[in-house]
């Protein structure tokens, strides 16, 4: 609880209540982890990684180099890939539910295309490509005014799509796996 929440409960001042806290040296919790459990009261929304065999491992080396090549780091709070390729993004979908144990329905899309590009046809696309349904995406398209005739139609015939699973303790951990990559490198002995 807050330290207002817990004021209001007792019947007194929160500063009653902080100098208690002080006192016995209980230490508060901050805005954002306060603010964390509130929206993940049972915890977590993901496991950490169990690599037990051959196939885990190389799909968490493959979900870490996606994320470190396409992933979006300046977001602090969510883990956040765009990209192209409908193949790619169903890697990083799958290194998200099988490494992490993420609940798919939880993945939020965005999703943006040239002005001369089909919303609609662009939308049901990714929905049968990625197996999702329309809920998922963000409901706003982003439309991008298209420079005149060009090949980027041939390169980008159905737009780019951002996968969205908006977690702030998820983005640090891969953040954290991918600095730590030198260190487990190093640690291999060669063959």
């Amino acid at each position: 609880m807050s330290v207002a929440a817990i004021a209001s409960l007792l019947g007194c001042s929160q500063g009653r209540i902080n100098y208690w806290l002080q006192k016995h040296s209980i230490q508060k919790r901050t805005i954002s982890d306060a603010s964390y459990l509130k929206w993940n009261p049972n915890g977590n929304p993901f496991s950490e990684p169990v690599i037990k065999d051959i196939r885990t491992a190389f799909l968490y080396g493959l979900g870490l180099g996606l994320y470190w090549g396409e992933g979006t780091k300046s977001n602090k709070v969510s883990v956040r890939l765009g990209n192209t390729d409908p193949e790619l993004i169903k890697k990083f979908l799958e290194f998200l539910t099988s490494v992490y144990k993420i609940d798919k329905s939880k993945i939020h899309f965005g999703l943006q295309i040239f002005s001369d590009m089909s919303p609609k046809k662009a939308l049901s696309f990714w929905c049968q490509s990625l197996k999702t349904h329309p809920s998922q995406f963000y409901k706003k398209i982003v439309i991008t005014p298209s420079r005149g005739v060009g090949t980027y139609t041939k390169k980008i015939p159905h737009g780019v799509i951002t996968v969205y699973f908006n977690n702030k303790k998820l983005r640090d951990t891969i953040c954290q796996s991918i600095k730590d990559i030198d260190g487990v490198l190093s640690e291999l002995k060669p063959m």
